[in-house]
């Protein structure tokens, strides 16, 4: 009955969910005279009908619209339908509008588990919990009528038969988020209904300069291949893929003009890790050393096949744990240094410090012959290809966010300024700080970015954004980084496992199987029991607290500075404490999984 589907059909816009004791029914209501798809809560089977099924069910069945099917995941017994419940206009891309994903629901079709025993019914309880996590994935944008996955200059260069298929099968399947949720429906031929999303981030401004209006998009992309969480998934994997691989493309638009310009980023290509120790920074551990010239290569010549020449600019530190790294990372290059693979340090921290950051000028007069060699993508008013973009520049820390960001944003401003030189608008001399709008927007633009890929990656706000929004570092930014830092310690420590158990879900990266090994979970007695880190942190936090007020009041009696030294002792031990039993805090992954 599936043949039925129409491949060369638009997506479906908008539809209505009929929740039924027995099967889910999708109705298309965008005007479309399209059949009903009925999907089993028995065994997740796909079907059409023409009608809606009478309910013997007393009470009256549950609607809702949706606006897109996001895929579905197997589990162990059950299937589970992911759809898109709300959803924002964000802006348009091409001409095309993209909206951003604002609410998520998993609708179980697991009946099945009724004749299932208490042991895989505890196990499935344990799988599906993950998928709740799903509902709060951020970032994640889609369109119906354009392929976001990729760049505008690989748009472009589509063939015209290309341009005619559905969108998913347009779609560069590294940047396809749901990818994986997506094979059922693609295996039934259900092509009005794939909906390719991409996570990432999606900001838009228009200003003007004199008569000129300009539009100006940044649009983030990430790969799934290594997709994850800050300190759980770190480095690469055998095969080159790399940890917060993330395609950011920055187009400008004006009086038929498209420039597009597009960096990357990605963590230090080589076999390492972060093992989550409750340490505030845990040891960089590299893994397989031998094999690091042949990741670094694979990574590399993988660049090369789908961005041309590539330009590395490694941002760590010279010194300490970063030191380490930076040196292997630059050993492992120098064999598959060429023309067209180039290696470059800059000691972020050490040339730019935490606040001068206006020395990354240094950086970009090392860089600029690069970016003027190889330049960005554009078209003229007839779509016709004017210059392409021949090479990247692939930007890292050791997180790929702060650091990365910022220097993103600055190459983003230089190459913003070349082709409004070269469009016309802007003069030899000029620059974009010169309109104080322009510039303002800008700012803003790149620090929304920022954030938004730092909160997929570690759950808060970038760090150094201050700088990013307003060209200098502020008291408020810095105690704001703290802040975030703290947040952190305290998601990659204690919320970040189950997250990324839920992302290898999601991403087919681990399939759950009936034949998998079940064993009961070990019972928790004793202290384990009853240990909240939430608890032990905030009588830390109390404890510091009471041993500063102490400790101001020891001008006027010298017996505070006994209760202060006291406060203090109390609160050093209970975080040694904690330290000590991090395994009984830490939230560990419950999916056994290759380390890599």
């Amino acid at each position: 009955m599936m043949e039925r589907a129409d491949s060369g059909q638009k997506l479906y816009s908008r539809m209505r969910l009929w929740e039924l004791p027995d099967q889910y029914v999708i109705e298309p209501t965008d005007g479309t005279s399209a059949p009903y798809l009925s999907i089993n809560r028995l065994d997740a089977s796909l079907s059409f009908i023409d009608e809606l099924p009478e309910s013997s069910s007393v009470r009256a069945p549950k609607i809702q619209t949706i606006y897109g099917v996001v895929g579905m995941v197997k589990l162990l017994t059950g299937s589970y339908l992911i759809v898109i419940t709300d959803r924002q206009c964000v802006g348009t891309y091409l001409g095309h509008t993209i909206f951003k994903v604002l609410s998520l629901k998993v609708f179980p079709c697991d009946h099945s588990l009724q004749n299932s025993d208490a042991q895989h019914k505890k196990m499935e309880a344990e799988f599906s919990a993950l998928l709740n996590i799903v509902e709060k994935t951020s970032g994640l944008f889609f369109s119906y009528e354009t392929n976001l996955t990729l760049s505008v200059q690989k748009l472009h260069d589509l063939g015209g038969e290309s341009k005619l298929l559905p969108l998913w099968r347009q779609a560069e399947p590294r940047f396809l988020w749901n990818n994986y949720m997506l094979e059922v429906l693609i295996d039934n031929k259900l092509d009005p209904f794939l909906l390719p999303v991409i996570q990432g981030s999606f900001q838009h401004f228009q200003a003007a300069i004199g008569k000129d209006v300009i539009d100006v998009t940044l649009i983030s992309r990430r790969c799934t291949r290594r997709n994850g969480t800050r300190m759980w998934r770190r480095g690469a994997d055998p095969d080159g893929y790399v940890a917060n691989f993330v395609e950011t493309e920055q187009i400008v638009q004006l009086n038929g003009y498209t420039a597009s310009f597009v960096q990357v980023r990605g963590s230090i290509p080589l076999l390492w890790e972060q093992v989550v120790d409750l340490t505030y920074k845990p040891k960089f551990e590299l893994v397989k050393v031998e094999d690091a010239p042949k990741v670094a290569e694979r990574h590399f010549l993988d660049l090369r096949k789908k961005y041309g020449a590539v330009l590395a600019v490694d941002l760590v530190n010279k010194h300490g744990g970063e030191g380490r790294l930076c040196e292997k990372f630059a050993a492992a290059m120098q064999p598959i240094s060429s023309d067209d693979v180039r290696y470059l340090h800059f000691d972020f921290h050490k040339i730019c410090g935490h606040v001068h950051f206006e020395r990354l000028s240094i950086l970009y007069e090392q860089i600029s012959d690069f970016l003027d060699r190889n330049g960005y993508f554009l078209l003229n008013e007839k779509a016709d290809k004017m210059k392409e973009q021949l090479g990247v520049v692939r930007s890292n820390c050791i997180d790929c966010l702060d650091r990365t960001n910022v220097t993103q944003s600055m190459i983003g401003r230089k190459m913003l300024e070349c082709q409004l030189r070269r469009l016309g608008i802007f003069g030899a001399d000029e620059t974009i700080s010169s309109h104080s709008n322009f510039d303002e927007s800008f700012k803003i633009m790149w620090a929304n970015h920022g954030d938004d890929i730092s909160i997929q990656y570690s759950g808060t706000p970038a760090l150094k954004g201050d700088f990013v929004r307003y060209g200098q570092r502020t008291v408020h930014g810095i105690l704001k980084d703290g802040w975030n830092s703290l947040a952190r310690y305290y998601l990659n420590n204690f919320q970040d496992g189950a997250k990324q158990d839920a992302i290898d879900l999601l991403q087919g990266h681990y399939i759950v199987s009936v034949s998998r090994d079940i064993s009961p979970s070990p019972q928790k007695g004793g202290l384990e029991a009853v240990a909240s880190f939430p608890l032990a942190f905030a009588f830390v936090l109390v404890g510091f607290l009471f041993a500063t007020m102490s400790l101001r009041q020891v001008r006027y009696d010298l017996r505070h500075l006994f209760f202060s030294i006291m406060w203090a002792s109390l609160s050093v031990a209970l975080a040694a404490f904690v330290r000590a039993n991090g395994r009984i805090f830490c939230n560990r992954p419950r999916l056994h999984r290759p380390r890599h």
